[in-house]
């Protein structure tokens, strides 16, 4: 009776001691990661990080004559007029 019951005692063990560390790695696998957020400064020194910022925009335009807003790159022209490329390569100005 107690041969019984010391087996039946180290098969709950090693169960438990097995579903303990197949657990561990899934619990592992499950973290997910943020989401990459540029700083403001970090956006405030690279005009080719899009920004929603509109006050941003028109501090990077001032400042490297390029911004990316939205998305979309628009320029500064010599004659200090905005414009963005359209998908054909034409200049469309605002």
């Amino acid at each position: 009776m107690t041969n019984i019951l010391l087996i039946l005692f180290f098969v709950l063990l090693f169960s438990l001691l097995f579903y303990s560390k197949r657990n561990r790695g899934l619990v592992q696998k499950t973290i997910i990661s943020p989401t990459y957020v540029p700083f403001l400064k970090e956006q405030e020194f690279n005009p080719d990080i899009s920004t929603d910022n509109w006050d941003l925009h028109k501090l990077r335009l001032d400042k490297f004559k390029r911004s990316q807003y939205k998305g979309l790159t628009f320029f500064v022209s010599s004659e200090n007029k905005i414009y963005y490329l359209s998908e054909e390569g034409d200049k469309v100005y605002c």
